[in-house]
């Protein structure tokens, strides 16, 4: 996992690229839950700033942190200026300002587990809230996801990242659901899914599928070899689903 977490700069610009954004629709759902103004966030992993934009449109004063700074520097490309942005990984952040919201845009499974939530928790407000969102992109058509799969089978058996706690599929709360519920720092679990339907050309799938960490780490000529595969068993669209799951939860009050 630690070498997946480390592959992301090489491919910062066709990560900005290929990699879909964030409807307004998830920036009301977290509003609505806070249920009161935020006015600063805290990002952790923000990546290119795909989410970072979308909180820092609405008025909200962000701080940006990333790891990689071949991601940082594509990040700042493409922000508005008031976005603070730092270059630092989420167990090097220490606690000082405090924030109403912290959230991490499909980058907390790359976190330490140990301490994970009372250092989410020492970053927060009280009573403020910590937010969740991500999801794989899959294929929708089980037909062409079932010739795909064969097409990557001899290299890559699957491309997902498994529930870093082993929840699995099937159950209703996922991760990070599971660990928040456990957690004497958080209250008020919530999840929900956005779901996300998109068309994109066989070229922009295989864009894609090049940003995701299980092929970054594949020997480059076995990384051509699987993105030639597929490409000669796509259609020249593919229909794609992208729901957003959202984890949702509270700063408890009484532990500070």
């Amino acid at each position: 996992m630690s070498g997946r977490a480390q592959s992301f700069g090489a491919m910062a610009e066709a990560y900005e690229r290929f990699r879909p954004g964030y409807a307004l629709e998830l920036f009301d759902m977290v509003m609505a839950y806070a249920g009161h103004p935020v006015r600063t966030a805290l990002e952790i992993g923000a990546g290119t700033g795909k989410a970072t934009r979308l909180f820092a449109r609405q008025g909200i004063t962000v701080t940006a942190t990333e790891p990689d700074g071949a991601m940082l520097e594509e990040l700042r490309k493409h922000v508005p200026a008031g976005v603070r942005t730092v270059q630092a990984a989420f167990e090097d952040l220490r606690p000082g300002e405090k924030y109403g919201l912290v959230h991490a845009a499909a980058a907390l499974h790359w976190t330490a587990s140990e301490g994970r939530w009372s250092r989410m928790a020492a970053l927060l407000e009280p009573g403020g809230v910590f937010a969740s969102f991500g999801g794989p992109i899959r294929l929708a058509d089980p037909a062409v996801e079932a010739i795909v799969r064969a097409a990557r089978a001899p290299y890559l058996e699957s491309d997902e990242i498994p529930s870093p706690d082993g929840t699995p599929a099937e159950c209703e709360m996922q991760w990070p659901g599971t660990e928040l519920l456990r957690s004497e720092w958080f209250t008020d679990v919530q999840q929900e899914v956005i779901e996300t339907r998109l068309t994109m050309s066989a070229h922009d799938y295989i864009g894609q599928l090049s940003t995701i960490s299980a092929y970054l780490v594949l020997p480059a000529l076995e990384r051509e070899l699987v993105f030639s595969q597929i490409m000669q068993v796509l259609p020249e669209t593919v229909e794609i689903t992208a729901d957003v799951t959202v984890h949702l939860a509270r700063r408890c009050y009484e532990q500070w």
